[in-house]
């Protein structure tokens, strides 16, 4: 554990600083929009920039590193998004926002890129599933101690957008200081969509609604809370325990997902969150400390909905063929995440806060019925031949499968493989 630690420890102390400024400032944004008058649907246009900007940077900043390099990307990005949060402060208004949340989008998902890039170049067979343990506990822990910076400074003012600025900009230092070289950089193959679902339907469609219902939650959740009455410290609770019942009960969730059929998992912690939601939507008169309590164990069925569909995925991929489909559940994931937050203002304009839980538990309903008609279509992996899962940020890099401790370290391309065709997936799922 301290050798893993010790390779790489600039990157994570550099990385939860940037986690910390980002779950900061998404939960800013959604409070700072109540108290402007924002309406609930141009806030959901505005929060969804920033999804829109990720799915663009996950496409585009690997080739960017590949030709300029990690250390000049990584600074440029980071400047970008510590600047990107100032001009919120200065120009109030749903047009700058929306637009600087595009770029806060694009820049985070570059920075990603170059540190999960990174970091499997610092990783071995040995100590990559520790380093991937270290840097989801940093990624969650970052975000979640973010939402209770809120309590720092009035969020009608602007000392808290100074606050994810500098953090934003500290997070340079350990990595521009780092002895460590660079790694070679080869940017991920392609794959195409439509092969991946051949593969994998649940786990492709399953990826696009975990995407939505994540986008709705680290959109318009502040959004919801504050419409819904909780003072600024609620929100940050709100906020901030969805996100530790998602690392909490990460792993637990993962471990019987190792043991019992992996679809049967899904289903069952995708209906339990729904029911969540469904409780939370029709009894709005729960008391505050109820409700956050309830949103703790949401966060803990939902967030581990990422990694859980994408384990599902990789049951039906050799080791090898993990880094380059990953590439295409991120583009999967975070088309869904670009819908969520509009798709669920939408719902709160027609239905009140209510409309938040109801959105919700609509999209993770869906997965449970189309999971469901999945077992039914196909049997199920041995929990014998299935792989292990691995827990991972709701939003990560195509670089992240690559940290899978699965994976091998001379990964061949998916170009190299011979297409899987519908009836080798039928026989292998």
């Amino acid at each position: 554990m301290y050798s893993a630690i010790a390779s790489a420890w600039a990157l994570l102390l550099g990385m939860a600083l940037i986690m910390l400024g980002n779950g900061l400032q998404g939960t800013l944004l959604g409070v700072r929009a109540t108290l402007e008058g924002f309406p609930t649907t141009v806030t959901g246009f505005v929060m969804t920039g920033y999804f829109a900007g990720f799915l663009a940077g996950s496409v585009l900043a690997p080739k960017i590193v590949a030709s300029v390099g990690h250390i000049r990307v990584f600074a440029a990005l980071a400047s970008l998004a510590s600047a990107s949060a100032l001009i919120h402060a200065v120009f109030v208004d749903p047009w700058t926002w929306g637009a600087m949340r595009l770029v806060t989008g694009f820049s985070y998902a570059g920075l990603y890129v170059v540190a999960e890039s990174w970091l499997n170049d610092r990783a071995t067979n040995e100590t990559r599933g520790q380093i991937l343990s270290i840097y989801m506990v940093v990624a969650y822990g970052g975000m979640t101690v973010g939402q209770l910076l809120l309590n720092l400074a009035d969020p009608g003012g602007f000392v808290l957008f100074i606050l994810i600025s500098v953090l934003v900009s500290l997070a340079l230092v350990p990595i521009s200081v780092t002895a460590v070289p660079a790694p070679s950089f080869d940017t991920p193959a392609h794959v195409g969509l439509r092969q991946l679902y051949r593969i994998s339907p649940l786990g492709v469609l399953g990826g696009f609604g975990t995407g939505m219902a994540n986008g709705m939650i680290f959109g318009m959740g502040a959004v919801y809370a504050r419409v819904a009455g909780m003072s600024v410290s609620e929100v940050s609770l709100f906020m901030g325990l969805i996100l530790l019942g998602g690392l909490l009960l990460q792993w637990p969730v993962g471990r019987i997902s190792d043991v019992f059929d992996r679809r049967k998992v899904i289903v069952a912690v995708t209906a339990l969150a729904t029911a969540l939601g469904l409780l939370l939507a029709l009894v709005p008169e729960l008391p505050t400390r109820n409700t956050l309590g309830l949103v703790f164990l949401l966060g803990g069925m939902v967030l581990p909905m990422y990694s859980l569909c994408g384990a599902h995925l990789n049951d039906h991929l050799d080791p090898s063929q993990m880094v380059a489909a990953n590439s295409g559940y991120v583009l999967v994931n975070g088309l869904g995440a670009s819908l969520g937050p509009v798709a669920v203002s939408l719902a709160m304009a027609a239905a009140g806060p209510g409309g938040f839980f109801m959105a919700l538990s609509a999209v993770l309903g869906a997965i449970v019925l189309f999971a469901a008609w999945r077992m039914t279509r196909r049997a199920s992996v041995p929990a014998e031949d299935q792989g292990l899962f691995v827990g991972m940020p709701p939003r990560t890099s195509p670089f992240a499968g690559a940290l899978n401790p699965e994976a091998p370290e001379d990964a061949a391309d998916w170009e190299d493989i011979p297409p899987v065709t519908e009836d080798l997936a039928e026989a292998k799922n």
